[in-house]
């Protein structure tokens, strides 16, 4: 399990590296803890596992950004946020608790860990990064334009990690400038 973690951490501190600070720091993370482990979605999910995936998600990302995590579909991709956050953005609160088997581990692992936890329906493509460990898609998620972080390590266990931040849009013509 200290290789999931070791792993997790090396390629979260890079997504942290490479984002772009002026979006905001709205953090969404989709996770399948069965492909972490080289099963199907949803065939073997593991408290263990995300129990080292989340333990690297707060040593990386726990101080200065709201973070909101996808459920699975049986959830309907619905996020887990903290209340606070949920007031922040104005995201519509729905009920539900996940749990391992409509929810996800990871899901409900950040709702477990959260002091006012919530479930929204979505969080209106507001995310301006993103982290997705084993094809989860995340990207319904996302505040336009998203560019993706160019990874060195592209795996957490068998899981193949897709990562993306957003940049500001550019507009205006041939004679605009940008910074």
């Amino acid at each position: 399990m200290s290789e999931i973690y070791e792993q997790a951490v090396e390629i979260m501190k890079e997504v942290r590296e490479n984002v772009h600070p002026e979006t905001g720091n709205l953090l969404v993370v989709g996770c399948s803890t069965s492909t972490v482990q080289g099963s199907m979605y949803g065939q073997n999910s593991s408290e263990e596992v995300a129990e080292e995936l989340y333990r690297a998600l707060m040593d990386v990302f726990g101080e200065g950004y709201d973070i909101a995590v996808q459920c699975c579909e049986h959830l309907n991709r619905a996020l887990v946020v903290d209340r606070s956050v949920a007031e922040k953005y104005g995201f519509d609160i729905v009920n539900a608790v996940p749990f391992k088997k409509a929810g996800g581990a990871f899901g409900t692992k950040h709702y477990h860990s959260l002091p006012d936890p919530v479930v929204v329906e979505n969080i209106a493509s507001k995310a301006n990064v993103g982290i997705d460990i084993g094809g989860v898609m995340i990207g319904m998620h996302m505040r336009p334009v998203v560019v993706p972080v160019k990874l060195h390590k592209r795996m957490i266990g068998e899981a193949y990690i897709l990562a993306g931040c957003s940049r500001l849009k550019y507009i205006g013509g041939e004679r605009a400038q940008y910074k």
